[in-house]
């Protein structure tokens, strides 16, 4: 047998830590185990007696034997008398036979065990990373996120299907083993406990270098797995800027350094087997040497050194599975250990503990000497106040890192401010009510991801009650009602994987009705308009008065010409308003906005 390597796993991005880190990861992974296993308790525990039952059943085997070779069968050479005989096969054939149906109702039990788990944990990775803030998604690679909810979690699997049972099951059946030797031969069962210190620093030395080595292969596969679905993520800029070559020399280091992990950990099997057998032959050969030398004096009898014999040999042979599960122990050990490290993030956006209801918002927002930085970065908005009147259109101008895509995120609650409060009618975003915060206010990004499934389901994602006649309105208001009716099978045309069947523009067009549809009292367009060409925005220009009447509507945009429907204009500038007003008068006045208009009309001629 060889030993197996770890596959498709990811780990840490480093892998040393002090010994106050690695206690408390270990803590926080047996805390996840423990709510995993609470559930399912009963099972485990009609899984443990089932094992402990099969595991006696089985030890039994060698002692019978013992007594059949000195008691049963001199009672057939001497008398004749077959009734010994018969009752030790017959228990024997008895213990097998049970020990057998037992073994394989442990299988089924554990098998029930392991999936409970695995579903009760799966649905937590997803649920608990939908509930994470944005913050934590953009922070943490896809790659890594993908990672935790696959092979991490296969990982895990593997251990509690196969690597679990073994490591039980070999446990229990040595120490079984060994209280039976010693009871029916102490003096062997002696000889076998003072071999089992040798092989006590052997396992030891074994999982102290293995720990290391998987560890490293953690981190090392996480890179593997994170570089190539970056790579498939964003091939068409691998493809636009011919990336491929410097790509395959990455990835193929990548890949290099996984496999020289792997052989590390086949070498220290290569070391770990031969001494295991050299243990057990050892061992072996002083108990058939010192019973050898007592059957000789008549101390013991032969039967009885057959059955120390095979007892030793049982004792070993499951030894060799508990390395094995050593293997898939520090793989699962390190993928538990990352999964819980996921569901222990909290979200920086948390839920409020008694929120306030707002069932129909007028969509005055207002922001209360807000300062905000993401994370340890240096401060975008300083001490920033703006109130935006229910009903009214603003549109946010200026340079790239002004701060107006971070305002927006944080009238979406995707974030919350540093000091300071963003209000929706009065009421601070941080005490809404989530449904309410995400029915009174939708932004629009230039991204317009659309899901897998039909135009209809897509449109109908903010309000999914929506009838059919609801959707094609909505459709219709926003200009995308003629295109959808002229794909191959209208609103039920499936856009495919990220909306790759219809184009940039048409997706953002879906994903206006998509808004339209969900009717918010506060809209954002974050450079909505982006995937446009020039015909196609300005045949949307009357589209987009239509979905921002009636509505507070906030639009941050780069083409000035998606301005002009703006009540009002605000040029920011490091995180501050340097200019208010409408937008015929800061075309008339000299100041920044006037700058950038007259710019952007030059480039039109």
């Amino acid at each position: 047998m060889t030993p197996t390597t770890v596959s498709g796993t990811s780990g840490e991005d480093r892998s040393d830590y002090t010994r106050d880190e690695s206690r408390a990861i270990r803590r926080r992974s047996l805390r996840l185990l423990g709510s995993l296993i609470s559930p399912v308790r009963g099972q485990l525990i009609l899984a443990g007696i089932v094992l402990v039952v099969s595991t006696a059943l089985r030890v039994i085997g060698p002692a019978l034997i013992a007594f059949g070779i000195d008691s049963a069968l001199p009672a057939v050479l001497d008398e004749m008398d077959w009734m010994p005989t018969i009752g030790v096969v017959g228990l024997y054939l008895l213990t097998a036979v049970s020990g057998a149906a037992l073994i394989g109702w442990y299988v089924v039990v554990a098998a029930r065990l392991t999936q409970a788990i695995m579903l009760d944990l799966r649905k937590r990775i997803f649920l608990h990373t939908q509930r994470l803030s944005l913050e934590f998604h953009e922070s943490y690679t896809s790659g890594r996120i993908i990672s935790r909810q696959t092979s991490d979690l296969d990982t895990i699997r593997e251990l509690l299907d196969g690597g679990l049972n073994e490591l039980v099951s070999g446990v229990m059946f040595g120490l079984f083993t060994l209280v039976a030797l010693l009871l029916l031969d102490w003096q062997s069962g002696v000889i076998l406990a003072v071999m089992g210190i040798p092989l006590f620093l052997l396992m030891r030395w074994f999982y102290l270098r293995s720990q290391r080595v998987y560890r490293e292969s953690r981190v090392v596969s996480a890179s593997v797995i994170v570089k190539f679905v970056e790579s498939m993520t964003g091939i068409r800029a691998v493809k636009a800027f011919r990336k491929e070559p410097r790509n395959d020399e990455e990835f193929g280091g990548l890949a290099e350094h996984y496999r020289d992990v792997n052989m590390r950990s086949i070498r220290l099997f290569g070391t770990f087997e031969p001494g295991l057998m050299a243990i057990a032959t050892v061992s072996l050969a002083l108990i058939v040497l010192w019973g050898g030398i007592r059957v000789a004096d008549g101390a013991i009898a032969v039967g009885v050194l057959t059955a120390a014999v095979l007892y030793v040999r049982n004792f070993f042979s499951p030894l060799q599975e508990v390395a094995f599960f050593l293997n898939s122990y520090q793989s699962a050990t390190a993928a538990l250990e990352k999964v819980s490290g996921v569901l222990d993030e909290e979200p920086t956006v948390p839920d409020p503990d008694e929120p306030v209801d707002l069932w129909a918002a007028r969509g005055h927002v207002e922001f209360r000497d807000v300062t905000f930085g993401y994370a340890d970065g240096p401060t975008i908005l300083p001490h920033f106040s703006l109130d935006i009147p229910a009903g009214q259109t603003i549109a946010l101008v200026g340079t790239t890192g002004a701060g107006k895509s971070t305002l927006a995120k944080l009238v979406s609650r995707f974030y919350d401010p540093s000091v300071g409060a963003v209000t929706l009618d009065g009421v601070d975003l941080r005490r809404l009510h989530p449904k309410d915060l995400r029915r009174a206010i939708v932004m629009v990004t230039q991204e317009a991801y659309l899901f897998s499934g039909t135009v209809a389901d897509n449109i109908a994602l903010g309000k999914p009650d929506a009838t059919l006649e609801e959707i094609k309105d909505a459709a219709r208001a926003v200009g995308a009602h003629a295109f959808i009716e002229a794909l191959p099978d209208g609103y039920a045309t499936d856009v495919n994987k990220r909306g790759g069947r219809v184009s940039a523009g048409q997706r953002q067009l879906i994903s206006f009705a998509r808004a339209f549809l969900a009717d918010p009292a506060v809209l954002i367009l974050d450079e909505a308009t982006a995937s446009l060409d020039i015909p196609s925005e300005r045949q949307i220009q009357q589209a987009l008065q239509t979905l921002l009447a009636d509505r507070t509507a906030i639009i941050i945009a780069h083409r000035l010409s998606t301005v002009a429907i703006a009540d009002r204009v605000l040029v920011m500038e490091h995180g501050r308003i340097i200019e208010d007003d409408e937008p015929r008068a800061l075309i008339e006045g000299s100041g920044k906005f006037a700058q950038l208009h007259a710019a952007w009309r030059e480039s039109l001629v």
